[in-house]
């Protein structure tokens, strides 16, 4: 009950606390959480941004529909994907692989193949496709350790990409923006913060097949 007790607890923070900020340990938490997300194949087609400069936060205001969590947030999380994944990827990813588990070629070798064709058959579109995918997977995670660890959260879809991309340099980078994700710790006067939460009852969510 304690997970589902943090899960209620947690809601789309509209209105930080712009003079309170989140430890090191919390955002190093937040940090590894985002490095342990699950994603296909293991390849990790994903960067994160954390960004504490509260003039580079001012200027995400204009960018994202002057919605004021990205400036008065403690951080602003910015969740990329790379651009492409490679054949080089694939191999940096197997060639890690056998580093890390002190495996032999031979282990990896049909796999890594395998993978280097299915990733080859693929257009640009579906590789970059897939890799936005598991950018949500990212932020699910994220937004489920931020309940747990008391950090105030709220996900952002509504901002300009290609803006925000100009804004970081991002394309030097071979990366895009996918996700903003301010955090820290709400507003006393939110009043977001005591409003019960809307969701449909379980039996109409729910789909059990025995």
């Amino acid at each position: 009950m304690e997970i589902i007790n943090s899960l209620e607890w947690r809601y789309a923070t509209k209105k930080f606390n712009p003079s309170k900020k989140l430890s090191n340990q919390q955002i190093d938490t937040l940090k590894n959480a985002f490095n342990l997300t699950p994603t296909s194949f293991g390849l990790q087609p994903l960067k994160l941004i954390v960004i504490e400069n509260k003039e580079l936060q001012e200027k995400f205001i204009e960018l994202s529909y002057f919605q004021r969590q990205v400036a008065d947030a403690s951080h602003l999380l910015v969740i990329c994907i790379e651009n492409d994944t490679t054949t080089n990827d694939i191999n940096d990813y197997f060639d890690l692989e056998k580093k890390i588990r002190n495996i032999d070629e031979s282990v990896v070798a049909n796999f890594r193949k395998q993978l280097i064709e299915m990733y080859e058959n693929k257009s640009a579109e579906e590789r970059k496709l897939s890799a936005i995918y598991q950018a949500y997977i990212a932020l699910g995670n994220l937004m489920t350790v931020c309940a747990l660890e008391k950090i105030d959260a709220c996900p952002l879809e509504g901002f300009v990409p290609e803006k925000v991309d100009e804004l970081l340099n991002l394309k030097v980078l071979n990366l895009s923006s996918v996700l903003l994700l301010p955090v820290g710790i709400r507003a006393d006067d939110d009043i977001m913060s005591t409003m019960k939460k809307v969701r449909k009852p379980l039996n109409e969510m729910i789909i059990t097949i025995s």
